[in-house]
Order: C-alpha cells, then structure tokens, then sequence
C-alpha cells in the first residue's frame, strides 16, 4: 500500500532549471560561445557544479582567466529575476491538495541547498504541505546517489514499497530506482529532451492525472 508521496523541486515544483540554463547560455554568449543541452545535461538534478564547472568550461575555451565574482554575480542575478516570474508547473497545486486530502506523507528531497528550496516553498506556500524538507546539506552525496530518497524515506517512517517519487531528471530517476522506489518521471520544457526511459511511468505533466488515479493503477 503506497502510504506517502517524495516530490523533486527543481524542475518538478517549479521550473526553476530553465532559468538556470538561460542565464548560464546568455553568459555564454556575451563571449560569442554555446553551451550545448547535451552538455548542460550532466549538471540537471545534481548540486550545482558538483560534476561540471561552467566557468571552468567557458575558460578553457577562451583560453583565460574570467572575473567569475563579477560575472557570477550577473548571471545569478538574472537566474532569479527569470526564477521570480516562473508559476507553479502544471497540476503542482492539485496534486498536493489531492495528496493532503488522501492522507499522504509529503516529502521534499532536493539535489538543490535547503535556503533555496525551502525559501521557494514558504514564498510559493507549499511548505506546510511537506512533513519533511531533505536537500543536499542533509547528504553526503546527492543524486543520482540514492542517499536523499532514502533519508525520505526514513523520515517519513516508510519503506520504498510504501511511497512514490515523482523526477523531473535522468539523475533523479536514476536515484529513484536505486533507493527501489517507484518513479513516475515527469519532464519539464528542458528534462523533456533528455532520456527518462527508466523511469517506471512517464507523465507529460501532473495534470495529465490524479493521485487516486495513479494509486488505483499500482493495485492493479
């Protein structure tokens, strides 16, 4: 019996990684280069430059040092002015309410900082949904490490039998499926173009269904 539910936030809650994405490709471009998807990929669902240093990257190609405090600055600064104008992704809202309704543990587990996830829930009033907020200063190793679901799942009191994650990103289902969770993958704008075929059940979006309707499908 599924007993309660661990969301994703980057990606998953609100579409905080294409922003991410766009400043980092509009850095780039102020010095005349690309930053391929196929490379950005690696980044998506990890701790922000845990496996790829933009910097680094972009330096290498142009062959020097950059003024990465000053460029930092800019880009971060256009990351949240993106981040800010980014409503909840589709059917976020209803699922959690549905999810209250049903009596469900909630749980958060992010790849991401606890000041930025839990900064976003308060500002977007989704914290007191969630009995539990887990994010990458709880962890020593972060997706596609299974470490996060399974401190989850250890907080929520459940086994992986008893819950399901819902991933936006290869490296969290990868993470999913390690701790031996169910994972429906639901892919945002930019994860939508990335392999999520391990995933146990794929949604275009969390409107597409609803709790109940998912639950009655595992029972069959």
């Amino acid at each position: 019996m599924i007993r309660g539910l661990i969301f994703d936030f980057d990606g998953l809650i609100l579409d905080t990684e294409g922003p991410v994405y766009q400043s980092w490709r509009e850095l780039y471009a102020r010095f005349g280069q690309t930053l391929p998807l196929g490379e950005w990929g690696e980044v998506i669902g990890r701790s922000a430059n845990e496996h790829f240093d933009p910097f680094e990257r972009l330096e290498a190609r142009l062959g020097r040092a950059l003024e990465r405090e000053a460029l930092s600055a800019w880009r971060l600064q256009r990351e949240l002015a993106l981040v800010e104008n980014q409503p909840l992704l589709p059917g976020v809202a209803a699922r959690l309410e549905e999810a209250r309704q049903l009596g469900l543990k909630l749980a958060v587990a992010s790849s991401s900082p606890r000041t930025w996830v839990e900064g976003h829930l308060r500002r977007l009033g989704l914290r007191a949904f969630f009995d539990v907020v887990h994010t990458s200063d709880d962890v020593d190793r972060t997706k596609p490490d299974p470490q996060l679901f399974l401190l989850a799942l250890d907080s929520l009191g459940l086994l992986p039998s008893e819950a399901i994650v819902f991933e936006d990103s290869p490296h969290g289902v990868t993470a999913a499926r390690a701790a031996g969770v169910f994972c429906v993958a639901v892919p945002n704008p930019l994860t939508r173009q990335l392999p999520l075929d391990h995933a146990d059940l794929r949604l275009e979006s969390l409107a597409d269904t609803t709790i109940a309707a998912l639950l009655a499908g595992l029972q069959l």
